[in-house]
């Protein structure tokens, strides 16, 4: 399988994103962030870098499979590793990949499968509604496809009905992954625990 070496960079900004999560960005990153298309979360945003050594190219395709897993820490928030998926879309098209070309499915797997309950289950899990759900639609508007794992499900007693009918239920997450690989998806790990 092709494996994307997390850069330095990824690996900051994801502990960062959880470090600072609903706290307002430091000055210096405040002042510099950008939002090319994803802007429901201070956590999204990517920084500029100028004549980058490893530039994108537009005339590839983009073709992204996100690990997603952990665990719901904070009811309230939405979960790190959603907040990566908007952040790699934003990071492609800020680097002047077009829409077109970019092709993310993100598969749940684990404990995460709590962050997509439905609203219903997710308030009578938590006693709050799912902030979860809103990035989710965002990110289903630019066309990010989402894949839960069905033997996390299993495993945590969630029937289907139960989820967001934003995520679609594969057979397991590892043969989702070695499916798209097979299609041409580069893995990327964004998940922290």
């Amino acid at each position: 399988m092709k494996l994307f070496h997390i850069s330095f960079f990824l690996i900051f900004s994801v502990s960062w994103s959880s470090s600072f999560a609903q706290e307002s960005l430091p000055p210096h990153i405040k002042d510099n962030i950008i939002y090319p298309v994803l802007d429901f979360h201070p956590w999204v945003g990517v920084m500029p870098v100028a004549n980058p050594a490893m530039a994108y190219d537009p005339s590839l395709d983009y073709k992204v499979a996100l690990d997603l897993y952990g665990k719901v820490k904070d009811s309230t928030a939405i979960h790190p590793a959603i907040l990566e998926v908007a952040r790699t879309y934003n990071l492609t098209i800020a680097n002047g990949v077009p829409a077109g070309k970019i092709q993310i499915a993100a598969v749940i797997h684990g404990g995460l499968v709590q962050a997509i309950l439905s609203e219903e289950e997710y308030h009578q899990k938590y006693q709050t509604s799912n902030p979860n759900l809103v990035a989710l639609k965002k990110l289903e508007e630019v066309g990010v496809k989402f894949y839960v794992c069905g033997q996390s499900l299993g495993f945590n007693n969630i029937e289907v009905e139960k989820i967001t009918p934003i995520v679609k239920v594969a057979i397991s997450a590892k043969t989702s992954f070695v499916t798209l690989d097979q299609r041409g998806y580069s893995y990327l790990n964004v998940s922290e625990d």
